[in-house]
C-alpha cells in the first residue's frame, strides 16, 4: 500500500488532487482563524503554503488560537510551519514574519484572516487582480462571517462589505474569541476553497451566529 496515496483516499472525491497540485495558498494572518486554516490546508495536501504574520505566540493564544505552550514566544509563521511539517513534511512552506506588503509575491489562493477592516481593505486592493480564489474570515465572539470571491459578481459584492474603520463593531477577533468558533470559520473557508477547486459555485457571503443557531447564505447578485 502506498502511504501517500492512502492518506488522501477518503477525500479523493471531494478535493481534486490535480487542481490542488497547482495551488499556492497564502494565509495572511495566522491568528485565531488563520492558524486553523493553515492546519486544514496542510491536512488536505495543499502543496505550497505561504504564511504571513508579524506577531508572536503569547499565553492567551494557547486557548483561543490552538498554539501549544512550548511555542510561546515563537513567531507565529514559524510555529505554523512546524505544525505543517508534522502533518506533511513534503509541503513547501514560505514564511513571511512581517506584515503583508503590497509588492509582495502572493499565492493564487488567498485566505485573509486579519483583525482590522483597514488592513483587510488594503490587502484586497493589492491582491484582487492576482488571486484566483479569495476568502475572508471575520469573527466577533460567536458570530462568524465568511466571504468568498471567485468571479466578477462576488468581487463586486465583496467590495460592498468593505467599510470605513469608524463603522466597525467595537473589538476585534482577538478581544472575544474561542478556538471552536475559529475552527468553524476556517472550515467554511476551506470548504469554499474546495468548491472552487471542483468548479462548483462558491457562496459569496455566509453568516453564522452560533449562539442563536442562525446560518445565512447570500449569493452575489
Amino acid at each position: 500500500m502506498n502511504p501517500a496515496a492512502d492518506r488522501f483516499t477518503r477525500q479523493s472525491q471531494l478535493v481534486p488532487a490535480d487542481r490542488l497540485a497547482d495551488v499556492t495558498a497564502a494565509v495572511i494572518g495566522v491568528g485565531a482563524i488563520g492558524r486553523q486554516v493553515v492546519l486544514q490546508l496542510a491536512s488536505i495536501g495543499t502543496p505550497r503554503i505561504q504564511l504571513i504574520d508579524f506577531d508572536t505566540v503569547d499565553l492567551s493564544n494557547t486557548t483561543t488560537q490552538g498554539y501549544r505552550k512550548h511555542e510561546i514566544g515563537w513567531a507565529k509563521p514559524f510555529a505554523c510551519s512546524q505544525a505543517i511539517s508534522e502533518i506533511d513534511p513534503s509541503i513547501e512552506v514560505i514564511r513571511v514574519e512581517d506584515r503583508f506588503r503590497p509588492r509582495q509575491e502572493i499565492g493564487n489562493a488567498v485566505f485573509c484572516c486579519v483583525d482590522s477592516i483597514t488592513a483587510r481593505t488594503a490587502i484586497w486592493r493589492s491582491v484582487k487582480s492576482r488571486a484566483g480564489f479569495w476568502a475572508d474570515g471575520r469573527m466577533l465572539g460567536e458570530v462568524l462571517r465568511i466571504l468568498a470571491v471567485t468571479d466578477s459578481d462576488s468581487e463586486a459584492h465583496y467590495a460592498s462589505t468593505l467599510f470605513a474603520a469608524s463603522e466597525a463593531q467595537q473589538g476585534t477577533c482577538t478581544s472575544r474569541s474561542t478556538v471552536y468558533a475559529a475552527s468553524i470559520a476556517a472550515g467554511i473557508m476551506v470548504h469554499q476553497f474546495t468548491r472552487w477547486l471542483r468548479d462548483i459555485p462558491t457562496d459569496a457571503d455566509t453568516s453564522v451566529n452560533l449562539l442563536s443557531g442562525e446560518w445565512t447564505v447570500q449569493d452575489a447578485s
